[in-house]
């Protein structure tokens, strides 16, 4: 008779075991779903600002971009996982660098899933190469086009006062100076910005170049 009683309480608590994990399972599953729903709805839909800064870029760029990979790329969305959320999970991985196990963790995703759409998404943005990439043409060695012509800049040492130094001062830790050179298709300098500290950065010396009233002067296209 004991023997019967301790059996059916094994079993009693057996089933009821069962029952409390399935129920938290479940429960799991919808808070994990809600969690990631919050994610991708803050990431894409929140404010610009946001989105750059999860994506590194703005909600419309995304809206573009989505629509190139799911009607030029062919990317389309799973049972479980839309669009949006394969798109978003690339650019993330992309924008930080992040490993397949902290994806996975922030998109409450399994790390197979997270690979597997990151894979599919790549071959999709490979795909819109043809569209994103305009193929240069070929200068001609008789071009007579001002518009062809080449522009760099390049670091000159120099020597200056202490006081100085740290604008001058290159990622590399040499002092020099930062200077642009453009050239015609026929190697002759045809102008040249000297001056700027090696630290200033390559985009803001040719800003100021076009944006001094005798500088650099870029012809329009036809």
């Amino acid at each position: 008779m004991i023997n019967c009683f301790v059996i059916l309480h094994l079993v009693w608590y057996s089933v009821k075991n069962t029952l409390h994990n399935s129920q938290r399972i479940q429960l799991d599953k919808k808070t994990r779903r809600k969690r990631r729903l919050y994610n991708l709805n803050q990431m894409i839909r929140e404010s610009d600002t946001v989105c750059r800064n999860f994506l590194r870029v703005n909600r419309r760029t995304f809206c573009v971009l989505l629509e190139m990979v799911r009607d030029v790329g062919g990317l389309s969305e799973t049972k479980n996982m839309c669009l949006e959320e394969i798109l978003a999970g690339f650019l993330y991985t992309l924008a930080h660098h992040k490993k397949n196990r902290t994806i996975s963790a922030h998109f409450y995703r399994s790390g197979e899933t997270v690979s597997r759409q990151f894979h599919a998404c790549l071959l999709a943005i490979l795909k819109l190469h043809d569209v994103l990439l305009k193929k240069p043409t070929p200068i001609s060695e008789d071009c007579d086009d001002e518009r062809w012509s080449a522009l760099d800049g390049t670091m000159i040492s120099v020597t200056v006062p202490s006081e100085e130094r740290a604008k001058y001062r290159t990622r590399k830790g040499i002092l020099s100076m930062n200077v642009l050179g453009v050239c015609s298709p026929d190697m002759e300098f045809i102008y040249v910005l000297p001056g700027w500290e090696g630290s200033a950065h390559d985009v803001r010396v040719l800003r100021d170049a076009i944006s001094r009233p005798n500088g650099l002067k870029v012809p329009r296209g036809s």
